[in-house]
């Protein structure tokens, strides 16, 4: 028998909503070492991340993962942590903020928008409990990764997947798959690219660097690679770039197997070695900005260009909270919930005073105490 949770209390005659909900990836509570044990044992404990079997790979985990990592992370995180906490729960909070703003003025004010975190606070469980409380029978899930790897937004439908076991009255659930080719996204990449060239002037070369994935990942069917080339591609010919100015490349390498290549700070290595002198190096896919990108790209990155003969090196920011990036959000969202935002279907008639009364007399005469 499954085992069901307590569902929410129901009142007889009260309206329904509709909720999105932003997933991004998730960040620890502090930086500090404690906290990142805690979340880097949530998020390397997945087998999605992670492929290699629980037998090998759990003694790794517990030994000097666990043991060595966390100091270290705690270091990083700590370049980058601000008055209000974690750059990436930041700017998130943010984008659900400024998303329901808008889609309020779009004529959708009863819309709701939260925000969670695939591993960390807040949790998945967590926010679709409180919205499923709040009598959200229609949830659209919105993982924040433009391009789709089974290690994020397929890990981010199991967390979901595991609430909807729990739960014996389901909400009707949507997943958006991914939105790498989006007209407002890549937009919104262009014009943040050529805001930041009109103030400091374009360079030699644009590096467009993602996330990597094991190699054997990609070797396996995963479509992540080629959705971050389909990403810069269509990037670049918004901007007119020639194939010889900007390359492709692959960052936040774990471990000692074989990623996805081009490795981004070899390139940038090479690059400088090369004789170029000033590179620029956005990440689409960080829709905001994070360790990856502030730390990593920003001050490592920065500094091995600059060791290996660079002159000029700048990081253009994540979208964040960019007007162009939230207006993207709002498009696929309300493409996503077409149906659901209709005023003719049944989900909105049957919210209307007069049916919301009637159905609460029905139930009272049938013996309902709420």
């Amino acid at each position: 028998m499954p085992r069901y949770s307590q569902e929410p209390a129901h009142t007889h005659g009260s309206a329904t909503r509709t909720a999105i909900l932003l997933v991004n990836l998730g960040s620890p509570s502090a930086p500090t070492a404690p906290a990142l044990r805690t979340y880097l044992k949530e998020f390397l404990s997945d087998p999605r991340v992670v492929e290699i079997p629980r037998a090998l790979w759990l003694p790794i985990l517990y030994g000097p993962i666990l043991t060595l990592r966390p100091a270290k992370s705690a270091a990083k995180y700590a370049k980058i942590w601000t008055d209000e906490g974690s750059p990436l729960a930041v700017h998130t909070a943010r984008q659900a903020k400024l998303l329901r703003g808008l889609l309020g003025r779009q004529g959708h004010p009863e819309l709701q928008v939260a925000w969670a975190m695939r591993y960390g606070e807040p949790s998945v469980a967590s926010v679709l409990d409180k919205l499923r409380a709040e009598r959200c029978t229609r949830i659209l899930v919105l993982p924040m990764y433009p391009q789709y790897a089974a290690c994020t937004v397929a890990s981010v439908q199991d967390a979901v997947a595991d609430c909807q076991r729990r739960w014996r009255n389901q909400p009707e659930l949507r997943l958006v798959r991914a939105f790498c080719d989006d007209p407002g996204y890549i937009a919104a990449l262009e014009a943040s690219v050529r805001e930041h060239w009109t103030a400091h002037g374009k360079p030699q070369k644009l590096v467009i660097s993602f996330h990597g994935i094991p190699r054997l990942q990609f070797d396996r069917g995963d479509p992540y690679h080629c959705e971050c080339h389909k990403t810069a591609r269509l990037l670049a010919e918004r901007l007119g770039l020639t194939a010889e100015e900007y390359v492709v490349t692959f960052q936040s390498r774990f471990g000692r197997a074989e990623w996805l290549k081009p490795y981004t700070q070899a390139t940038l290595e090479q690059l400088a070695r090369k004789a170029t002198t000033r590179v620029d190096v956005i990440c689409p896919g960080f829709p905001a900005d994070c360790l990856e990108t502030l730390e990593e790209i920003g001050l490592e990155n920065k500094a091995a260009f600059l060791a290996a003969g660079g002159k000029e090196f700048r990081y253009i920011p994540a979208l964040n909270e960019r007007p162009e990036f939230i207006a993207a959000l709002a498009s696929i969202a309300s493409r996503e919930m077409s149906n659901w935002l209709d005023r003719a279907a049944p989900a909105y008639r049957q919210n209307d005073s007069e049916t919301l009364q009637m159905q609460a007399l029905r139930a009272r005469a049938m013996g309902a105490k709420a």
